[in-house]
């Protein structure tokens, strides 16, 4: 999984700049906030504030490309994390790289209101051991994804500035290693930062010439595992095939239609005194989804329902976050998380390809 979003951080930068002049700088985050037990098996684990120190590489596009000006110029950066979670005896520290997008609401000429929405991984220094660690309910891997997600408050004044915020900080491992609740960190946060180079306004725009107006139709293979509880229990591969249909109506706003047909393994170690076939486990859905497409890489929000899911193990309903990065031929890669609600199902890592792309 690391490997997978240190690529795709490269894939978003090379996007956002290319060979052109930015604006960048760095910043520096102080946040505090609490362990947030979502589930009664954690009431035990939050017993302090939780701390949190950020430090930002930022870079503001300069608007050489299209959907540079169709998001305000946003800034996009690296951020690394190192927090106290609340219970260091048993959850330890929590120590991160993830990289961000700032999407501005509002912007004057000396205050900027934006959503922050991040993602990356984390390492823990603690995890569920049975013997060591028993009372560790949340976490049951050392790496975790990590993601972020926030709105903040920005004070220009010439090349200092100054921030306030709120987020929300989630580390899990996508139910690849169980216990597999995870951790959620509500802050509050203020951060200085410093404009080292500034960069003028660009006159020439690239077009991307995104296939906005019509449908397109394609087919996505996913590939993934899952592993089932009692802790440390058998992992289990996963596999899934996803006939989609997407349009966007806007440079800002699409939406997408997908048939998913999934063979989650797992689920023959559910109810196991039931003799269970290849086809019995199969599962069938129906998911529509929200499209934000930033050139080459678009983000994926959205739910879909079981039209046939013969055992239940989990809820009627599932949902997608995520996101893909487009070739020019029609290949595209799959970074996504599957959930059930705030229970992460498994991580969608897959290959998919859109017919007729070209023209």
């Amino acid at each position: 999984m690391k490997t997978i979003f240190l690529f795709f951080y490269i894939l978003i930068f090379y996007n956002a700049l290319g060979q052109n002049k930015y604006t960048w700088g760095i910043e520096s985050r102080t946040k505090i906030g609490f362990l947030a037990a979502h589930h009664n098996t954690m009431e035990h684990l939050a017993i302090k504030d939780a701390f949190a120190q950020e430090t930002s590489l930022f870079i503001q596009p300069n608007g050489s490309k299209k959907w540079h000006l169709d998001y305000r110029k946003p800034y996009i950066g690296f951020t690394s994390f190192l927090a106290s979670v609340g219970n260091k005896n048993i959850l330890g520290n929590f120590y991160g790289f993830y990289q961000f997008i700032e999407f501005p609401f509002v912007k004057r000429s000396k205050y900027i209101f934006s959503a922050k929405l991040g993602n990356g991984f984390a390492y823990g220094t603690k995890h569920y051991d049975p013997i060591i660690d028993p009372k560790n309910t949340a976490i049951g891997s050392h790496i975790n994804a990590l993601i972020c997600i926030g709105l903040m408050n920005r004070f220009d004044f010439k090349k200092h500035h100054f921030s306030i915020g709120i987020d929300i900080t989630h580390c899990s491992n996508a139910a690849s290693k169980t216990p597999n609740l995870g951790i959620n960190l509500p802050f509050f946060s203020i951060g200085y930062g410093y404009t080292i180079k500034q960069s003028s306004a660009f006159d020439t725009i690239k077009e991307y010439t995104s296939p906005f107006q019509k449908w397109n139709f394609g087919v996505t293979g996913i590939c993934s595992a899952k592993e089932t509880y009692p802790t440390e229990g058998r992992k289990y591969p996963i596999y899934a095939l996803s006939l989609f249909a997407r349009k966007f109506f806007k440079p800002k706003v699409g939406i997408e239609f997908a048939f998913d047909v999934f063979s989650k393994q797992s689920t023959l170690a559910y109810k196991p005194d039931i003799s269970k076939t290849q086809l019995d486990i199969l599962q069938v859905g129906f998911f529509t989804g929200y499209l934000l497409p930033l050139d080459r890489v678009h983000f994926v929000l959205g739910m879909g329902v079981y039209l046939r899911d013969k055992y239940q193990p989990e809820s009627f309903l599932y949902h997608r976050v995520g996101m893909r990065y487009f070739m020019k031929n029609g290949v595209f890669f799959n970074f996504v998380l599957k959930s059930h609600f705030a229970s992460a199902d498994y991580f969608e890592s897959g290959i998919g390809y859109t017919f007729k792309y070209g023209k």
